[in-house]
């Protein structure tokens, strides 16, 4: 939508009429978009008058106005209580009770997700990923130590990682605290330089998207 710079004519035309005119009849005298004008009469707090709302020109369903069209207080539905039958060939796919989907896993397969790692398939319980897929490496720490302590990760040592199951070995792997982690992953601890570009980096991606938040704004 192209951007707009109202004038104090139009504004004072839009605060006159929109209260009682259809908004659509404004965007044409103003030869404008119907979204500008929403858009302009809202930031201006402007809203459409009760008498208005309650005329035939407003369209609603208001007053006398579709009155015989109504459902009324503890109407039945002509469809209650019936089955629905789609029909024709509607029957030949639906899903079967029981059918298992044709992207299913069984227990034991293993992928690689997103972030590269390898993972195992260990349930099929309902929920989130996280919760039938464990990454190989964490399995292979807890199958030494047990769980995992609160408030800490499994992660690979520095350029150990590997996501080759037969490459997959607990001397490749440790256990740390978020914090650690976090201090690992600092800009910083590659250098200055480096967290300088990441620093600049992230003001120009700030810059840029209030740029266009103030753009998308003014052409409303």
């Amino acid at each position: 939508m192209k951007k707009h710079a109202w004038s104090q004519t139009e504004n004072e035309y839009l605060i006159e009429h929109y209260p009682n005119v259809r908004t659509d009849l404004i965007a044409n005298a103003l030869c404008l978009q119907l979204a500008q004008v929403y858009g302009r009469a809202k930031r201006l707090g402007l809203k459409k008058s009760k008498a208005f709302l309650d005329s035939k020109e407003s369209g609603r369903l208001m007053g006398q106005y579709g009155k015989n069209t109504r459902f009324e207080p503890g109407h039945t539905s002509w469809n209650k209580g019936k089955k629905f039958n789609a029909g024709g060939r509607s029957l030949e796919t639906q899903f079967k009770s029981g059918a298992v989907p044709h992207n299913h896993k069984p227990i034991g397969t293993y992928r690689i997700n997103g972030d590269g790692y390898l993972d195992l398939k260990v349930s099929n319980a309902k929920g989130a990923n996280h919760v039938r897929w464990h990454p190989v490496h964490r399995l292979i720490w807890e199958r030494a130590y047990g769980p995992v302590p609160k408030g800490s990760l499994i992660v690979f040592k520095p350029g150990m990682k590997t996501n080759k199951l037969e490459e997959l070995t607990l001397d490749k792997v440790e256990c740390i605290t978020r914090a650690e982690h976090a201090r690992r992953h600092n800009p910083n601890s590659r250098g200055p330089e480096f967290g300088h570009l990441v620093r600049l980096k992230g003001a120009i991606t700030r810059h840029v998207n209030r740029i266009t938040r103030e753009h998308n704004e003014a052409a409303q």
